[in-house]
């Protein structure tokens, strides 16, 4: 029996995730959403809006693997900076200094989490934009 034909879905239908049932969360920086999770591990898409970047920060509890689906920027670990478009990755440690900036067009990472910690919480910024660090605004 021949499957009914779905029409395509343009990208930034699948960008949007109105199919999700787990809500955006707003940043500063842009938004994130929760994918999918499960004993350890967490799966969240995360849109930096163009010339934006998240904070300097390190998990204590978590490593993080990136993987680039959109966009361009510059992904930063302990020091080495790699540019960003669709296809880069880039592995997280526990304990690692990091941080995601979006370049000329929104940058969209599909983030998987595996740790004991897996909450907003875990996070401890070094520097930040937008005030939300101990030390205020900074690079």
């Amino acid at each position: 029996m021949p499957q009914a034909e779905q029409p395509p879905q343009r990208g930034d239908e699948m960008l949007r995730g109105d199919h999700m049932e787990n809500p955006r969360e707003e940043r500063p920086w842009g938004w994130f959403e929760t994918l999918g999770s499960g004993p350890g591990y967490l799966v969240k898409r995360l849109c930096i809006h163009a010339g934006r970047r998240l904070s300097l920060q390190r998990h204590r509890h978590r490593c993080e693997h990136w993987v680039v689906v959109a966009g361009d920027g510059w992904l930063d670990c302990q020091g080495r900076q790699v540019a960003a478009g669709p296809g880069t990755s880039l592995w997280i440690p526990e304990g690692a200094v990091h941080r995601a900036t979006a370049g000329g067009h929104d940058l969209v990472i599909v983030e998987v989490q595996r740790g004991a910690m897996l909450r907003e919480d875990d996070i401890e910024r070094l520097a930040d934009d937008y005030g939300r660090s101990p030390q205020g605004l900074g690079s």
